[in-house]
């Protein structure tokens, strides 16, 4: 966005929307460009004439490094501050092996901050002040000599530019043919006694003062023609940004990605709730439908395990593997030799019980592995201590069954 000084105030040029069309709105005062700026961080002001002290150098050719200093020395000469209270830019108009032509500019930073109060206050940091007539030349006279007349804040500027660059600029009080006429010659005089060729090959005319047109072509030998507000302005080189606005405009960026991030994050945590949220629903569902199918299946689930039950306790009455008859003639089936014998055999509904006496520990462990092994007893979980050793060294051991 550019904020640029207008005959009655100040304009603002901007993009409409996503599209490449410029915008021009015209405020009274920065109050009203505020609310316009919406907080832009990308705005470029232009400085009206009379804000600023522009001045066309002759200078000694030099080495780069040294060129800036010397035009900063130059400027300082003709200002009433310090050197910490302005700041300083140009524009190299021509450079040649006896010297180079400057176009320098300087603002006061009181000023200047006094001027753009209102932006300040609200957090608006240019990324750039330049100066408006430098704006206007390089837009419509980027190359040659050209004469511009514009109003500026209930005056009227005078500039003459070279190369798209500002060499010479008078603010005229008032906007009169007479004033004009009596005026003008003098002007450019004075840009003569500066060397600068007042033959202009372009005078250019701001198309408000439309009525002036002939007034001016009566002055000059070229036509005037007539220039509109730019949209947008040229870019330029110059650039008056205090150092104390760049800290705090580094700040201001920081910040605003700072909060960006936080925002993101803040996106990326609310939408990771909302899943979670719509997982927890999901679940929650699919709960409620199995909690209905275990409802609807509850009387078929309960005849189930009553069935089961009742076979379970009829299993030892009617089921072969529970017989006793059957369970010692396999216990027999699995006796490694006879070496072991059973000495004494419970059985009840739930549990059996073997005691035996084996000639060594090794037979007793023998025979529990066999019958744990045998298919015919596998209708039972067969568990056996640790035998017992008789003074005559046999094992007495203990094993137990349970079923499955």
């Amino acid at each position: 966005m550019f904020l640029i000084p207008s005959a009655h105030g100040w304009n603002v040029v901007q993009l409409r929307g996503q599209s490449t069309t410029w915008d021009v709105r015209s405020v009274a005062s920065l109050e009203e460009a505020v609310p316009v700026l919406n907080g832009t961080t990308n705005l470029v002001l232009g400085l009206p004439v009379s804000a600023v002290l522009a001045q066309r150098l002759r200078l000694p050719t030099a080495e780069a490094g040294e060129f800036g200093e010397m035009v900063r020395i130059q400027i300082e000469k003709a200002l009433p501050y310090s050197t910490e209270e302005v700041t300083t830019d140009f524009e190299v108009i021509e450079r040649t092996a006896e010297g180079s032509v400057v176009s320098a500019v300087a603002v006061h930073n009181q000023k200047l901050s006094e001027l753009a109060a209102p932006l300040l206050s609200r957090g608006i940091i240019p990324s750039q002040v330049t100066v408006y007539a430098a704006q206007r030349a390089a837009t419509h006279a980027a190359a040659g000599r050209a004469f511009l007349i514009y109003p500026e804040n209930e005056a009227l500027v005078c500039a003459i530019s070279e190369g798209g660059k500002i060499g010479f600029t008078r603010s005229l009080e008032g906007a009169d043919s007479a004033q004009l006429q009596r005026d003008l010659p003098q002007l450019a005089l004075s840009a003569e006694l500066q060397g600068i060729d007042t033959s202009f090959p372009v005078v250019l005319l701001d198309e408000s003062l439309f009525e002036l047109r002939e007034t001016v072509q009566g002055l000059f030998a070229s036509k005037a023609n007539l220039m509109a507000v730019e949209a947008p302005p040229a870019l330029t080189k110059l650039n008056l940004l205090p150092d104390s606005w760049r800290q705090q405009r580094a700040a201001v960026v920081r910040q605003a990605e700072w909060k960006k991030r936080i925002v993101w994050a803040s996106a990326a945590y609310g939408v990771l709730l909302l899943l979670l949220f719509a997982y927890l629903l999901v679940l929650r569902f699919e709960v409620g439908r199995l909690d209905g199918r275990i409802a609807r299946d509850e009387p078929n689930t309960e005849f189930v395990k009553k069935t089961e039950a009742r076979w379970r306790a009829l299993a030892p009455a009617i089921d072969p593997h529970f017989y006793p008859i059957e369970v010692l003639l396999h216990l027999f089936e699995s006796l490694p030799s006879p070496d072991v014998q059973i000495t004494a055999y419970n059985q009840s509904a739930r549990q059996i019980s073997v005691d035996g006496e084996a000639k060594t520990a090794a037979l007793a462990y023998q025979f529990a592995d066999a019958v744990k092994k045998n298919p015919e007893l596998a209708t039972f979980v067969f568990n056996m201590a640790a035998p017992r050793i008789l003074p005559n060294d046999h094992a007495q051991f203990r094993l137990e069954g349970k079923p499955k």
